[in-house]
């Protein structure tokens, strides 16, 4: 089975090639004190054995500067594609995107909240944003969501108005599971599978949170492949930002869902992911 991370991220130590201009104006911790090359992540994975990567481009140290995992792209094709950010709110927004597709992007971001901009912010529903989307839906290329609970509510309205849009909820939107079964915390979450174009991705956010609750990792992750499909549930490392080896962080997920059949098991983590990024299947 191809294994495959969709969501690690790469930082060079060379701020004069790639200079720091991290979203929110303070670069994030992980960034500043684990900066992890692609060289770097090609020998984890190779240790952890995963096969291929998108990576995800490092927002909180680069802003909307995709110049580095684009040349992680252009290094080594056979191994990694991109997820690129940038201003969708931007007049040249769909300028920008056609550009860093032409540099190996296949997937986009948008950071609506994070370490370095811990508010949810509502600027991916404004009308401006609206030609990006157009074109998202145009271009086949999955727009991941990196944002909170609060979110969801406009999170719909784009998807009402954007029906043929891929949407994959970075960390599951930090869905709350601590209530345990049957999980009502989480019910506006998991009415999102009725918006087939919604795909999860998994991330030690999910796998190692501080505490479980009254639920279990059974419990919580059963929940979410009996309601969405394992066919669209997807695992993402956060490597270097979670805190471990690779090897560790696909470790804990795999022992997360030891419980799911083997065939569900191949989807999350590889199959969902070539069916999301598909020049990762060449």
């Amino acid at each position: 089975m191809t294994v495959v991370d969709i969501h690690p991220h790469i930082v060079s130590p060379d701020t004069q090639r790639y200079p720091l201009a991290p979203l929110g104006g303070t670069q994030s911790t992980w960034s500043s004190e684990r900066p992890t090359t692609y060289e770097t992540l090609i020998t984890a994975m190779d240790e952890a054995g995963v096969d291929k990567a998108a990576i995800v481009h490092s927002s909180t140290a680069y802003g909307y500067d995709n110049r580095y995992v684009a040349d992680a792209v252009a290094a080594v094709p056979s191994r990694f594609t991109a997820v690129c950010s940038i201003d969708v709110m931007a007049p040249d927004a769909v300028r920008m995107f056609d550009y860093w597709l032409a540099r190996g992007c296949t997937g986009m971001r948008l950071f609506t909240t994070g370490s370095t901009l811990p508010d949810q912010a509502t600027w991916f529903v404004d009308p401006k944003t609206y030609p990006f989307w157009e074109h998202a839906a145009a271009k086949n290329i999955p727009v991941c969501m990196q944002m909170k609970q609060e979110g969801l509510p406009l999170l719909r309205q784009i998807m009402d108005r954007f029906p043929k849009v891929t949407i994959i909820l970075d960390h599951l939107a930090r869905v709350p599971f601590a209530d345990g079964p049957p999980y009502n915390a989480a019910a506006e979450f998991l009415e999102l599978a009725k918006y087939k174009q919604v795909y999860l991705k998994i991330t030690p956010v999910n796998v190692t949170p501080k505490s479980w609750g009254r639920g279990t990792p059974d419990a919580f992750f059963g929940k979410l492949v009996d309601t969405f499909g394992a066919s669209r549930i997807a695992w993402g490392s956060n490597f270097p930002n979670s805190v471990g080896t690779l090897s560790e962080i696909l470790a804990a997920a795999r022992k997360a869902f030891s419980f799911a059949k083997a065939s569900d098991q191949d989807w999350i983590f590889g199959k969902t992911a070539l069916t999301l990024y598909p020049t990762l299947a060449k």
